[in-house]
């Protein structure tokens, strides 16, 4: 069981998977109001950033799931090196379906929301492992502004521009599934650039030190679109977030 390997080149010198920075994750954590203690699960953890770093600042007790092996053991080399191995535990393995055995305070899914078919069916799913007046946190893309054409949507990455909705119809869209949006943090374009640029030079890299792999193809093509591509569509036109939601 693993993801597809482009994904594990492209993002292995990434500690975030996602539009983050370390600043806009602890920016999350201190909104939530985290508390000693409180336990978090995370499905698709990636490299296990978010919880290793609660551990440290927070104290909270988290379980972090994931499919990349890769992913899996960066996390467990990280929760070491800050000291909160005895804190968090990460699983290699398959996060849709994963149900706690006792509920949680947090329950994530930060950016991989196909897990669960979509935003609608992985809030149903992190709602099985999320105590009474407990938070869940998802992660998902929105249009900053709608894309004129299809072939826009497609240079973001997406399959269709009905694939993703803007900011004012998701907050609506948790409203019409029962929930309060009670906090929310928001990728900006800086955090956008960190995340996609900085693939670009791990690509290079893997290329120079693996010029006759079977992938080196595949990756030469990305890394000679990738700049001009994300400049021309994601960054204009992409935003991302992670948004808090309670139960009504």
């Amino acid at each position: 069981m693993d993801i597809p390997r482009i994904f594990t080149i492209t993002e292995s010198g990434h500690r975030i998977h996602n539009p983050f920075t370390p600043e806009k994750l602890a920016q999350l954590g201190e909104a939530l109001r985290l508390e000693k203690g409180a336990r978090v699960l995370d499905l698709g953890s990636g490299s296990g950033e978010m919880l290793c770093t609660w551990a440290r600042d927070y104290g909270i007790i988290g379980t972090g799931i994931d499919m990349s092996l890769l992913f899996t053991e960066q996390a467990r080399r990280r929760a070491e090196e800050l000291g909160v191995a005895h804190r968090v535990r990460f699983i290699h393995g398959d996060a849709a379906g994963f149900v706690s055995d006792e509920p949680v305070d947090v329950a994530a899914c930060v950016g991989a929301t196909w897990i669960g078919g979509g935003v609608a069916g992985t809030i149903e799913l992190l709602a099985k492992s999320v105590r009474p007046g407990g938070v869940i946190l998802v992660g998902e893309p929105y249009w900053r502004r709608l894309p004129p054409t299809e072939d826009v949507a497609r240079g973001c990455l997406a399959g269709a521009i009905s694939n993703f909705l803007t900011l004012p119809d998701l907050l609506a869209s948790f409203g019409s599934l029962g929930y309060d949006v009670v906090e929310m943090v928001l990728a900006d374009q800086d955090s956008w650039d960190r995340y996609e640029a900085a693939q670009w030079l791990t690509m290079r890299r893997w290329l120079d030190a693996n010029p006759d792999d079977e992938m080196a193809g595949e990756v030469r093509a990305r890394l000679t679109s990738a700049p001009v591509r994300y400049a021309t569509y994601t960054r204009e036109y992409l935003g991302w977030g992670v948004f808090a939601l309670m139960k009504r």
